[in-house]
């Protein structure tokens, strides 16, 4: 099977996560910008989870083009990571309603985690698709932020018992930092065409 099909069905689940996402926000009973402020931690949380996903499907988009054909590994590698992609609009509202509350706090970052565990599985499933050669693991070589971003994740669960701003703080950084375009993939598969 080609990687087409595969892309279709992942954006179009990455679509309804967002959908599902903006959905959950209210809209304010009031006509002044007083009537927006009990509804501003949703929507920031909201904003955040919105890059989440775009990051997720760029990098997947990327990640797709570096493979052939796809296994089954690679369908249930690629269903896992949506598994917990999809559980996101789920942690976004219960942070944002709740106002950043501690247990909350601590599940969005449990549902980042278990992502970007289930990216590195998809990772791995491509690459053992592909072989010793293959093109995604040229591009990956270290691959610093995917090692990075777990432990980060780790830190801010820890820290949303203790200090639930540190742990924002770290969701922010991480994301931020993915944000920062990485071209592997792109120069290593532009090359290859």
């Amino acid at each position: 099977m080609g990687t087409s099909r595969l892309e279709a069905f992942s954006d179009g689940v990455l679509a309804v996560i967002i959908t599902i996402m903006v959905l959950e926000m209210k809209v304010p009973h009031g006509e002044n910008f007083d009537a927006l402020l009990p509804i501003l931690p949703i929507f920031l949380n909201y904003v955040l989870s919105f890059i989440y996903i775009g990051i997720y499907w760029n990098n997947h988009h990327h990640l797709l083009h570096t493979t052939s054909h796809v296994t089954g590994t690679v369908l249930w590698a690629n269903l896992h990571l949506l598994f917990w992609l999809s559980l996101l609009p789920f942690a976004t509202g219960w942070m944002g309603e709740n106002h950043f509350a501690t247990l909350p706090t601590a599940a969005y970052g449990l549902v980042l985690l278990m992502a970007a565990i289930a990216y590195w599985l998809l990772q791995c499933a491509i690459i053992r698709a592909d072989g010793e050669h293959s093109l995604l693991k040229q591009a990956l070589g270290s691959d610093w932020k995917g090692k990075v971003s777990p432990a980060l994740y780790l830190l801010a669960i820890v820290s949303a018992w203790w200090l639930h701003w540190l742990a924002q703080l770290i969701y922010l950084l991480v994301a931020l930092m993915w944000l920062i375009p990485d071209r592997r993939i792109e120069k290593l598969v532009g090359s290859e065409a």
